[in-house]
């Protein structure tokens, strides 16, 4: 190459930074990065051992620089995810998320799914969406920290099984005063051992989740009552029933008598509604979840009124001859094979909870519930 040239060559690259020249230089194939194999070079026109680019690399190098082009290694990064996927048998929506680089929550929110929703061999996913030029990061586990700057309360232990709702149920709180006191939003996860706050609880509430808690100091006007906390429950310890409780289990004890249900569905139904509402007929829950059973009138199961029905939303449970969404969703006795099931896989075929486990802990007061009123 002549002088001229090599002179060209430097004042083109002598004003871009040497990390982008060193960049440009591997792009284009200038130099090869350490260990590459050698290139084989077909062309009549080629540097030689002085390591000196071709009179086309110089152009083609020359007219990169011009026009500002982005060659920076993120371009040359892997391919995006296929704009659809098959589900093959076997596959779970966290497989297919991870498979391809998304988050769990991001491949739901794509296809209208939600976290109880299932999939089946054949259905087609949607990758891509809208709202998701790249694929999501997966959420990080949240770190078991202290309460957020907007907390005013103290804080409180996720124990397995627990969910947003529950627990601002339990302590007569909203979900959404839960959430916005820890900085999350409906589709975050809690996980077992990490720290929420409870805004406006006390150390002593936290302490006696099944207690009321203690009445507000008379104001001005009429004071608000906030719902009774829920009932927590252990594996082998029978939970007294209030008088609320009570009505509800007699309720669903008295329809599963009428339905011709055995008493281990009865067993099943009370074991459920204690896990989802602690036997409350609640106006609120986990996204649009409402009533007895916290049945989501998004994914078919009546309209709120429906849902907030004890009578309507125990038939729906049951499910059978006496299902009142027939065709829409499927109740206990529509599920082959739940006379063989353990009371929390049956409860979990007909709940699709994110805690699958969660209903065993109820099964010795459910029993023991259905001997007293049954």
């Amino acid at each position: 190459m002549a002088l001229a040239d090599t002179g060209r060559i430097r004042g083109a690259l002598g004003t871009v930074p040497i990390a982008l020249v060193s960049s440009l230089a591997v792009t284009l194939n200038l130099v090869a990065p350490a260990h590459a194999a050698p290139r084989e070079d077909t062309t009549t026109d080629h540097a030689g051992d002085t390591g000196e680019a071709s009179a086309l690399q110089r152009a083609t190098i020359t007219s990169t620089i011009s026009r500002g082009a982005d060659v920076s290694p993120a371009r040359t990064g892997v391919a995006a995810a296929p704009a659809t996927y098959r589900v093959q048998s076997g596959d779970t929506v966290s497989g297919i998320a991870a498979r391809f680089g998304l988050s769990t929550a991001a491949l739901l929110t794509m296809n209208g799914l939600s976290w109880k929703s299932l999939i089946f061999p054949g259905q087609v996913l949607a990758l891509t969406g809208p709202a998701q030029s790249a694929p999501a990061a997966a959420p990080a586990a949240p770190a078991p920290a202290a309460p957020t700057p907007a907390s005013t309360g103290t804080t409180y232990t996720v124990a397995r099984g627990d969910t947003i709702s529950g627990i601002a149920g339990r302590f007569g709180v909203t979900s959404r005063a839960v959430l916005a006191a820890n900085g999350l939003t409906a589709s975050s996860l809690i996980f077992p051992g990490q720290k929420v706050s409870i805004p406006g609880m006390t150390t002593a509430a936290l302490n006696t989740p099944a207690a009321p808690a203690p009445a507000a100091a008379p104001v001005v006007a009429a004071p608000v009552v906030a719902p009774a906390p829920l009932p927590a429950a252990s594996a082998g310890q029978v939970v007294a029933l209030s008088d609320e409780m009570r009505a509800n289990a007699q309720l669903i004890i008295r329809i599963g008598r009428e339905r011709g249900v055995p008493d281990q569905g009865i067993v099943i139904a009370l074991a459920a509604a204690a896990q989802e509402s602690g036997l409350r007929n609640v106006r609120y829950g986990d996204r649009d979840s409402l009533g007895l059973f916290q049945q989501r009138p998004s994914t078919g199961w009546g309209t709120p009124d429906q849902v907030l029905d004890p009578a309507r939303a125990t038939l729906a449970f049951y499910g059978g001859p006496g299902n009142p969404n027939q065709g829409h969703t499927r109740g206990l006795l529509d599920i082959s094979g739940w006379t063989s099931m353990s009371v929390t896989q049956a409860a979990q075929a007909v709940q699709i909870s994110a805690f699958p486990d969660a209903y065993a802990k109820w099964e010795t007061s459910a029993r023991a519930w259905l001997a007293q009123l049954g």
